[in-house]
């Protein structure tokens, strides 16, 4: 029974719920008075009720002293369920606090500074160490039987005179079965590499340093014996002394032989990379020397000399020669090593002491550009030294162990510092400065624009070709510096390295030389415009004086200055086509096409010209083609400049006389005659002025260049004066009279070109030809001349015999048949 069920019998009875249960009987029984009459006797019934109600009160009596002794009960047995289970805590208290204070004594507590440890860990601790120690006994032993049997493997070389290694190959063994143990503990115990067989390793390979160090030892003290390391003559030496030098030599080659065999050239990477002993066993005094003069405190150890250690060694080499060429490699002639070049391998083993030398003393070079630039140029010599002694690797023991064909050529020692990019890069950057600085100084020279005199100290191809083209003096010097450039990297070996001088150091040369021209070409325009003339105060005057921007611009002066620009650009460019066709350019050309990582670079730099990517084509065009056609751009800008100097001048002193006509003229000799011509006074200052001009011109310029700028200036004047003194003259028509003086000022204008020129008179005359058939046209007289010339000009007649006519009637045929009518036209006499 639920402990609900409980609490709702324990309430009492409801008084209301009985009334209202005895009410709903009694309305359901007795509905009307009727039923109340007819029904039983309603006393009887609650009489019956009464019985009823006092046997439930009897049974509520016994129930309730029932449930009250089952309550007394109930309460006796959980008092005593209560005690017990007090009991039972107080027991599991106790057994936890027992269970803690065992577990404290079985657990370390080592975390703890005051605890201390327990007898567990004391004999774990105990055993531990004893089992390090048995390790460290079994260590040491090995060690220890290892350091013997070196010991013995030495002793028995020094002590044997032959060459035997047994107990050599007793250490090799020894430490093979300790690496075979190890790899078994290891592969079980998944431990890393032990120290030990390190150990081992380097007791093998220092062991068999020992023995060739014995032997080596021995091959010195036979060869000091012939006086080496000084020049040997060795057919002088005692021939017992040469019995012990070739049995030392012969000792060390065995050794040697014996270590190919026995030793694996795969875990000692340097058997692969060893020179022969014998000859590594020569160098060693040798070596002592280097180190004594050139890495001690001694005063031939300068960072400053790099051509004294240098040239110390290729002297060893030149001087040990003979010896090493004729007794050393007959000794070498009978062993498997015949195949060996004795000179170059000495030459070889005598590298790594300079190798070792520069990498000690770059790093103090690099805060001293000129000093690491000497000693590259020394590294370089040096290279070059050696290889024209013949030196490389075919023929040593670096290509017989390295058996691949891009090692068989020597990259030369300077690579040690140009294999380095820091370094190459720190050199690199030196020489850019360098070379702008000399730049600048060149430019800024106070005689950097003027025209050069000849050179006597050129060579004899050069001062011919400056007889022709007279350069400035900072032409000449830019030119120099250029090949001064040039000398510098063209040693160098890898043509990555090239290219990069090319473009860091060599081209910004040329690029800034062009600038500088190009700048005054711009600032002598700005100078001479109009604007500049007109405008007072204006850039260029700011001195005050006024005059002074027409005097820099105009006249032989003005010329002269153009010239100046003209000449440098066009001598610059005449230089870089001939660079470009020398064999060290077009080389280092074709490798930027060929290779893909120097054509990005040269992508990237405008002033040279776009690679090709085919590989199989040879390249087109050279490696300064680009930059010589902006300088040929800059030669047609100053060559235009100078003819618009010239005949805006020339045209700017005819304006008067144009302007004027023939109203100032000279007196005329012999008036009375009627050939006799009176010349304007206006005309004599244009002719002077041109006269100057070509005269300057001729004798500055080339001749092939001073002719195209006549014949240009020339055409522009005939033009003008065919247009403002014959065609568009006005509208008054010219008399006989005036187109004979017409034709002697043409005439005048041409005799005075070929006086300034000194050139034949048909040459000079070419640009003059229009103006001179139009001059003659107005000055040609006679009725047959004039029927004849009129007649065919306006008439119906081919033009073919219309030309002819023309040749026979006046000699020249340049103006077109439209032309010659109109210039007829200006003719008074003429009627068409």
């Amino acid at each position: 029974m639920s402990s609900a069920e409980i609490r709702s019998l324990l309430q009492p009875p409801s008084i209301q719920d009985s009334n209202d249960h005895a009410l709903t009987y009694l309305n359901a029984t007795y509905k009307s008075l009727d039923d109340l009459e007819n029904a039983p006797d309603l006393d009887e019934l609650v009489e019956q009720s009464r019985k009823h109600l006092e046997q439930l009160d009897t049974k509520l009596a016994h129930s309730q002293s029932s449930l009250d002794a089952a309550i007394e009960a109930t309460r006796a047995k959980a008092a005593e369920h209560l005690h017990t289970a007090q009991e039972l805590s107080l027991l599991r208290h106790s057994l936890a606090d027992e269970l803690s204070f065992l577990s404290d004594e079985l657990v370390s507590s080592l975390g703890e500074p005051d605890s201390k440890p327990t007898l567990l860990e004391d004999l774990e601790a105990l055993h531990r160490s004893l089992k390090e120690l048995e390790s460290v006994k079994g260590y040491v032993q090995v060690v220890e039987h290892a350091l013997k049997l070196s010991e013995k493997a030495v002793e028995q070389v020094h002590s044997s005179s032959t060459v035997t290694v047994s107990e050599y190959e007793g250490l090799q063994a020894f430490a093979a079965s300790v690496e075979a143990a190890c790899t078994k503990v290891e592969a079980v115990a998944s431990q890393p590499d032990l120290h030990l067989l390190g150990f081992l390793a380097g007791v093998v390979e220092q062991t068999w340093r020992d023995i060739k160090g014995v032997l080596s030892t021995r091959l010195i003290e036979a060869a000091e014996k012939l006086k080496w390391p000084l020049k040997v003559d060795y057919t002088a030496a005692e021939p017992d002394s040469r019995r012990a030098f070739e049995k030392a030599f012969a000792d060390l080659l065995t050794l040697q032989t014996i270590g190919k065999k026995i030793r694996d050239s795969e875990k000692h990477k340097s058997v692969a990379k060893e020179g022969l002993y014998a000859i590594q066993a020569l160098v060693q005094p040798i070596a002592l020397r280097f180190k004594y003069h050139f890495e001690g405190t001694r005063q031939t150890n300068r960072l400053d000399k790099p051509e004294w250690y240098f040239t110390h060694v290729v002297n060893e080499s030149h001087e040990h020669r003979p010896f090493t060429e004729s007794i050393i490699q007959s000794l070498l002639a009978p062993t498997e090593y015949k195949s060996i070049n004795a000179w170059r391998e000495f030459t070889l083993q005598l590298l790594p002491m300079l190798e070792r030398k520069l990498r000690r003393t770059i790093p103090a070079l690099l805060a001293h550009p000129p000093i690491l630039a000497h000693t590259i140029y020394q590294a370089l010599a040096f290279d070059t030294a050696l290889r024209d002694e013949g030196f490389d690797l075919p023929g040593t023991t670096a290509v017989a162990s390295a058996g691949d064909s891009k090692e068989s050529r020597w990259e030369g020692i300077s690579e040690v510092i140009l294999g380095r990019k820091e370094w190459f890069e720190a050199w690199v950057e030196g020489e850019r400065k360098f070379a702008m600085d000399q730049y600048l100084e060149i430019i800024s020279a106070a005689d950097a624009w003027l025209i050069a005199d000849e050179d006597e100290d050129a060579d004899a191809d050069v001062r011919a070709a400056e007889r022709e083209l007279r350069p400035t003096n900072s032409a000449r010097r830019v030119k120099a510096l250029v090949e001064q450039v040039t000398d510098r990297y063209s040693p160098l070996p890898q043509y990555p390295q090239r290219t990069r001088f090319l473009i860091v150091v060599q081209l910004p040369l040329l690029e800034s030389y062009h600038a500088r021209i190009s700048s005054s070409l711009d600032a002598f325009e700005t100078l001479s415009s109009t604007i500049m003339r007109a405008v007072p105060g204006a850039l260029g005057s700011g001195d005050g004086r006024g005059g002074d921007s027409r005097r820099l611009t105009a006249g032989v002066e003005g010329v002269q200055r153009l010239c100046k620009a003209l000449v440098s650009a066009k001598y610059v460019a005449k230089a870089m086509e001939v660079w470009g066709e020398d064999l060290f350019f077009l080389e280092l050309w074709a490798e930027i096409n060929r290779r893909a990582n120097l054509r990005t670079k040269a992508e990237s730099v405008p002033s040279l010209p776009n690679p090709r990517e085919n590989e199989d084509e040879p390249p087109e065009g050279t490696i300064f083609e680009e930059l010589v056609r902006h300088y040929h751009a800059l030669v047609d800008r100053a060559e235009e400049m100078i003819v618009q100097c010239v005949t805006g001048e020339v045209e700017a002193g005819l304006k008067a006389h144009l302007q004027g006509g023939s109203t100032h003229t000279t007196p005329a000799i012999n008036a009375e005659t009627s050939d006799d011509i009176a010349l304007a006074q206006s005309l004599l200052g244009p002719l002077a002025l041109l006269s100057s001009h070509l005269t300057f011109l001729r004798g500055t310029l080339p001749r092939a260049t001073s002719t195209s700028l006549y014949r240009r200036i020339a055409s522009r004047l005939a033009s003008h004066l065919l247009q403002r003194q014959i065609l568009y003259r006005g509208r008054a028509r010219a008399t006989i009279a005036e187109g004979k003086i017409v034709l002697s000022e043409a005439e005048l204008w041409v005799e005075t070109a070929r006086t300034a020129l000194k050139e034949e008179r048909a040459r000079v005359e070419a640009p003059w030809r229009a103006y001179l058939q139009a001059a003659r046209l107005l000055a040609g007289e006679g009725a047959e001349w004039w029927d004849r010339v009129g007649a065919t000009t306006f008439g119906t007649m081919p033009d073919a015999e219309w030309e002819e006519v023309m040749l026979e009637s006046v000699g020249v045929c340049e103006l077109p048949r439209e032309e010659v009518q109109q210039v007829l036209r200006r003719r008074a006499d003429c009627e068409w």
